[in-house]
């Protein structure tokens, strides 16, 4: 029988390092200023310039930080956006929490669900808790939702070329390189190209010892 995803379903997720809670109107004055990290507006392609203001995002539905350090939208505006992310019925999304200090840092989603298709795509960013371990465990406890919570079939994302850290992570969490968009981003008055990573479920069962999803091929 084919699973049906359900996304209206928003539930914690425990690590040892993150705790990844689902997102609302509360969590919003803590992300605003977070938002305003630099390298968080360019590594996710949400500014076009070192110096630039940030432009809204098509499908995100609200604005991305300024490099300068002031978000161009107000924090009753953020609420508002993430009281209705918290409805919604395509997308997931989490702040995360760093366990040690119950800071939050940063944000993982899962977003654009394809029922028919059991896929999604994902995106993640943390401002000022680098190296440390807490992006990898929050990839991790993503994926393990959308597969075995939510009987996904596919997960994908884009990340940019300047960005090698972030596709190091994926890599280790078991995506793969499907592609590239040449010139996807224009950033300095240069193009940036975005790769495009994707994920399977058997390969995601494979890494925790399951049981491929998908049957093997049939003999001659």
């Amino acid at each position: 029988m084919t699973p049906v995803p359900d996304f209206s379903l928003k539930q914690a997720q425990a690590g040892h390092l993150v705790r990844l809670v689902p997102a609302g109107r509360e969590h919003a004055a803590v992300i605003h200023p977070l938002l305003a990290d630099a390298e968080v507006s360019r590594l996710t392609g949400t500014v076009h310039s070192s110096t630039g203001l940030a432009q809204p995002k098509s499908g995100d539905g609200r604005a991305a930080a300024d490099p300068g350090g002031q978000a161009p939208w107000s924090v009753d505006e953020l609420a508002e956006i993430y009281g209705r992310w918290s409805v919604a019925e395509d997308r997931i999304v989490w702040a995360i929490e760093e366990v040690a200090t119950g800071r939050i840092v940063g944000e993982s989603v899962l977003n654009d669900l394809d029922g028919g298709n059991l896929s999604c795509g994902f995106r993640i960013w943390i401002s000022g808790a680098r190296d440390r371990g807490l992006g990898s465990e929050a990839v991790e406890l993503t994926l393990r939702h959308a597969f075995e919570d939510q009987g996904l079939h596919r997960v994908s994302l884009e990340v940019y070329a300047f960005n090698p850290r972030a596709r190091h992570v994926y890599e280790k969490a078991g995506f793969s390189l499907e592609g590239t968009l040449r010139g996807a981003l224009l950033f300095d008055g240069g193009w940036v190209d975005a790769h495009v990573m994707g994920i399977l479920a058997d390969q995601w069962n494979a890494r925790r010892g399951g049981i491929p999803t998908d049957p093997p091929p049939a003999g001659p």
